[in-house]
């Protein structure tokens, strides 16, 4: 049992190492070469391939690892980035993504979302009353999720998510309006009598000021932050299409 998969990675590896240096050693040698199980050695000299380093290569396949910030890809990764953020969670166990819609972002468009990025989706808990419906990937999704996770999403809760994710600042201004756009059509909130557009997160201050800052990059009407969330005036809620 491997604790850590990246130690299986590792191992892996070096059993497939060892064997192009010699083509003739079999799984006794090699696992005494390296110290592993004979057992363990035989399936991957035979051309088996352990979980993790498929989730690697498919993430690859897929162009999820280290895209080019001003390509397709990271601009869908992050645009899926919002929805989880504002309107999902990556369960802890299994790295699996799901995102809830809502009163602005529809399950279509979260669909869209998760298919710009290559996997297809279901909606789960559609028909169970008491429980939201949440879209989730049907192929390679804790792959996905791990990812994301990469990309600084956290897993379980989001309440100690302490910054925007790092990535969100290396992508182009107009792929850093789409995340803006998305997260505040999440968790927007408009009053009646009030032509503002409040966000309310449960985060710690320096996650708000990071959504003000990113706001404010973004948009050139005035965004406010007080008690714990951030105020879009009606012009800069206009500038951003989410009235």
């Amino acid at each position: 049992m491997y604790p850590d998969p990246w130690e299986k990675v590792r191992d892996y590896r070096r059993v497939r190492e060892y064997a192009a240096e010699h083509p003739n050693a079999g799984r006794v040698r090699v696992g005494r070469a390296l110290d592993l199980p004979a057992g363990r050695v035989r399936g991957w000299l035979k051309d088996a391939v352990p979980d993790p380093v498929r989730g690697i290569n498919a993430a690859i396949d897929r162009g999820w690892i280290d895209p080019d910030p001003d390509g397709e890809t990271a601009a869908s990764l992050v645009a899926l980035l919002a929805h989880v953020l504002a309107g999902g969670s990556i369960a802890t166990e299994s790295y699996l993504p799901a995102v809830t819609p809502g009163k602005r972002v529809n399950v279509a468009e979260i669909r869209d979302a998760f298919e710009r990025v290559g996997v297809e989706t279901r909606t789960r808990n559609a028909d169970i009353d008491g429980r939201a419906p949440e879209v989730v990937p049907t192929c390679d999704g804790t792959v996905l999720g791990r990812c994301l996770v990469a990309m600084d999403a956290p897993t379980g809760v989001k309440t100690t998510l302490d910054h925007l994710p790092a990535v969100v600042w290396d992508v182009p201004r107009s792929v850093r309006r789409s995340f803006v756009r998305i997260y505040v059509r999440h968790r927007g909130l408009n009053y009646a009598g009030k032509s503002t557009t409040r966000v309310q997160v449960e985060r710690p201050s320096s996650f708000i000021a990071e959504l003000r800052d990113i706001l404010d990059d973004v948009l050139t009407e005035r965004v406010t932050t007080a008690d714990a969330g951030v105020t879009i005036s009606a012009a800069a809620a206009r500038e951003l299409g989410v009235e």
